[in-house]
């Protein structure tokens, strides 16, 4: 078990894991899940950390197929700018090894944005805490477990 499906199971959300074969050597985990579970990869969410200008670290939930319009997310966030966070303090801040950063169960509360797109999907899919693990839920569940928004922050 991961923090993430400790926290889903603790407030009995409805949701279902699923699991596969990493490889070390992939391009991209999200790619990746989409791939060896046969998702539809729009369906399938990637977690990434920014950091504002002042060091807050924002947690940015987007679509494995595009990427993270950080403008955007600064503006969602009302900060001036944002950039990726350094991988070693997302690693501290969330308890979770890169390629496995799950939105849920986080050692610390963060901001946290949804991409738009999620919304009229029934269920998406997010990793689950750990390289090879993805946890599929509805997006009102990911936002309420989150304290989320739902943001245009994806980028096709």
């Amino acid at each position: 078990m991961t923090p993430a499906l400790d926290l889903l199971k603790k407030v009995r959300a409805e949701h279902r894991i699923h699991s596969y074969d990493h490889d070390p050597k992939a391009a991209s985990y999200g790619l990746e899940a989409a791939e060896k579970l046969n998702l539809e990869p729009s369906q399938v969410f990637k977690t990434l950390l920014a950091a504002s200008e002042k060091g807050e670290l924002l947690v940015a939930v987007v679509p494995v197929v595009g990427s993270l319009d950080l403008k955007a997310l600064a503006q969602a966030a009302g900060v001036k700018k944002v950039e990726m966070a350094d991988p070693a303090a997302a690693q501290r801040a969330t308890g979770y090894l890169l390629g496995g950063i799950s939105p849920l169960g986080q050692k610390k509360r963060l901001r946290t944005f949804i991409d738009n797109s999620a919304q009229p999907f029934a269920t998406i899919y997010v990793s689950a805490g750990r390289r090879g693990l993805e946890v599929e839920l509805a997006p009102t569940v990911l936002a309420e477990h989150t304290q989320a928004q739902f943001v245009d922050i994806g980028r096709a």
